[in-house]
This record gives C-alpha cells, sequence and structure tokens, in this order.
C-alpha cells in the first residue's frame, strides 16, 4: 500500500531532511514550512526510520481537509479510513496544537478527533466499546491556519532518541540538529573535526556516525514495529540494508571541553553509540585553541548566555576563541549561537549565516569559510 507520509521538522531544516529523503530513494519529496512530504509503502516508513539523521520523527498521515468548526472536524476526521490501519483492539490516543486557526483549544480539538475516530470504527467493526488493549497508533493532529492534518505517528520516541546518550549535561544539544550542523559544513570523514566546546559529545558522535555513514536508528525500536502490515522482516531488511552501506577508514575526531565530568560522559556516549574506535575526547580550554590542520571542520554549539550575567560570560568567552582560532590555518567553522552580538564579540563577521532554532531558540549557525 502506498502511503503519504511526512517529516516534521524545526524551521531551517527542511531542505537538509529533503536531500536526505531523495538520497534514500524516496519518491515524490517535497518541502513545505516545517515539514517534508514523500510517498511510500512499509518499506519505505522503515527506510526513513532507520536512516534518517536530521528529522524527528515519520508521520503516517491519513488525510488533510479545512475545519472552520467542530462539525467540520468531526465530518472530516470520520471520513478518513482509520480502519485501513488502526484494528479492533488498537489503542489510538490523540495529541496535537492549533495555530493561528478559529479552532483554538487543543484539548476541545482532541475530545472531537477521538469521538469521530470512535465512530468511523464502530461502523466498521459494529462495536460498541473498544478495549485499546494492543498496539498503540499515535494519532498527530495539527491545525494551522483552519487547515487541519491527521497523522498516526510511525516513530514513537523522537529520531532524536538515537539511544547512545542517556546521560547527558546542561542544555543539551539534539542529536537531529547536530547531525544537520554536520551537514552544513560538508563533512563526510575525510576532513580533521574538532568540536572545542564538546559538552557530553553530541557534535563529535554524530560526525563519527556520518563518517562511517552508520545510520542512527539501527539500534533502537520504533512504534509501527508493532502495527500490523508492517512485519519484522521489513525492519530487518532495512537494518541489513543500512550496514551494507557503512564505512569503514581512518578518521580524525576530536571533542573537547573545559569541563572533566563533560568529557568522562562523552567518553562513555560514544562507547555506547560504538564509535569510540575514531573518536577522542580530552579536557581542554577552548579559549587556548592551537590545533594544527592541514584541512579542517569545526562544528560547534558554545554557551550562548540567556541570563544577563551568563551572557556577559559567553562574550567574554566569544573574545578569546575568535582571538585563538584567528591565529590558526585552515580550519573552517561552523558556530550556532543566539546571541545577537556574537560576531562583534568574535571579531570578525561571518561569511555566511543560515536561520535555525534550537529547541524554541533562534539561532544563526555563523559559517566562517
Amino acid at each position: 500500500m502506498e502511503y503519504q507520509l511526512c517529516v516534521p521538522c524545526l524551521l531551517g531544516l527542511e531542505k537538509p531532511i529533503a536531500d536526505e529523503l531523495r538520497r534514500l530513494g524516496m519518491r515524490n519529496v517535497a518541502a513545505e514550512n516545517g515539514r517534508v512530504n514523500f510517498t511510500g509503502g512499509a518499506e519505505a516508513v522503515a527506510a526513513a526510520n532507520v536512516n534518517l539523521r536530521v528529522g524527528e520523527r515519520v508521520l503516517l498521515e491519513l488525510g488533510r481537509f479545512e475545519a472552520r468548526s467542530f462539525d467540520e472536524l468531526f465530518e472530516g476526521v470520520r471520513a478518513l479510513p482509520w480502519e485501513e490501519l488502526i484494528p479492533a483492539d488498537g489503542a489510538f490516543p490523540v495529541k496535537g496544537y492549533s495555530l493561528n486557526s478559529q479552532l483554538f483549544s487543543v484539548s476541545d480539538c482532541q475530545k472531537i478527533i477521538k469521538k469521530a475516530i470512535v465512530e468511523r470504527l464502530k461502523s466498521v467493526y459494529g462495536l460498541e466499546w473498544f478495549p485499546e488493549t494492543g498496539a498503540c497508533y499515535q494519532v498527530q493532529f495539527s491545525i494551522m491556519k483552519d487547515l487541519a492534518s491527521l497523522c498516526l505517528d510511525t516513530s514513537g520516541d523522537g529520531l532524536h532518541k538515537r539511544g547512545y546518550r542517556p546521560a547527558h549535561n546542561a542544555a543539551p544539544l539534539k542529536e537531529t540538529m547536530a547531525a544537520a550542523m554536520i551537514g552544513f559544513s560538508r563533512y563526510r570523514g575525510r576532513d580533521d573535526f574538532c568540536d572545542p566546546f564538546c559538552g557530553s559529545g553530541t557534535i563529535p558522535i554524530e560526525a563519527a556516525l556520518i563518517a562511517k555513514n552508520r545510520a542512527p536508528g539501527l539500534n533502537r525500536r520504533f512504534r509501527a514495529m508493532d502495527w500490523a502490515g508492517f512485519d519484522a522482516a521489513i525492519w530487518e531488511r532495512a537494518r541489513e540494508e543500512a550496514r551494507a552501506k557503512e564505512y569503514h577508514g581512518d578518521y580524525r575526531i576530536l571533542g573537547s571541553d573545559i569541563d572533566p565530568k563533560a568529557i568522562e560522559i562523552a567518553r562513555e556516549n560514544a562507547r555506547r553509540a560504538g564509535v569510540d574506535d575514531c573518536v577522542r575526547f580530552e579536557v581542554a580550554d577552548a579559549a587556548a585553541f592551537d590545533r594544527k590542520t592541514e584541512r579542517g571542520v569545526i562544528v560547534t554549539n558554545p554557551p550562548y548566555g540567556e541570563r544577563i550575567m551568563e551572557k556577559r560570560e559567553a562574550e567574554k568567552l566569544y573574545r578569546a576563541f575568535g582571538a585563538a582560532w584567528a591565529k590558526t590555518e585552515n580550519w573552517q567553522l561552523y558556530l550556532l549561537s543566539s546571541h545577537t552580538e556574537f560576531e562583534r564579540c568574535f571579531g570578525r563577521e561571518a561569511d555566511k549565516k543560515r536561520k535555525l532554532y534550537n529547541g524554541m531558540i533562534k539561532c544563526d549557525l555563523f559559517m566562517y569559510l
């Protein structure tokens, strides 16, 4: 069966996700604000979940329609073919959001959608009550400018949860955002790679996964693995195909941080990710950065300084790192920051900038080429 699928994402990440999907051979890939659409069967669902580095989850869209009233929402939901996926014993909790729409009460929308799905399934299965004791078919809705989209979540936990980072330090960067930053740098394993503010090691670990071409979802479960029609053979095939594409080379990837505890956590996370053979971590002060390279890439996410005192500390840090980096040669730099005065503090305007969101924080990826 051919499904309409989509990958929701933070603004600014649509293109790298679309590029990933095209490389995976997905059909009808089309980006729009905050999501990338494509089509495919159960095999495409498995391949996208196992391989995507930047997308947050893979949703199976049942339909879209205008909904300016609760009656329109109810009728639109009831008209969708829920029985094609949800069995009589399936659990189907509902969650979602509404933005810039006449239907603004999320809790009321949840109740209407749940009731409409029940009515549809009652007419198909001839039941008055649904036990919901079977596999979970999480219903995800969004209503944007009165346009409702109704989906089932095939991923479960977000795709950023690779399974290697149960422990982390404060304010971690999501794995998906780290992978996106590395993607913008075009690092593929041939150059020296460094993150001088590595924290719990997310950026160097994602760089190692990219260098090895190792699929990020190889060792985790996905919600659709429990669904009828998505049998184990489909998922094992997706994993086998991903493993066959792995590279094995000599990679020079370094993460450093001034905090010894963070370095301990980073080393443990790298071990869990299976990349401790090609990532090195050490305690070092980014303000004293002086590494030599013939061709290198720095991808990093230093502290932003969201509070006043922290902001001053961040500015001091930017000045010191900027002065150190200016003395080096052959290092391209890709640095994420929300600080509006970053370039002034760093001592140089970026060659390029790209607007990204780290969670809800509006940032720029400053590129020094």
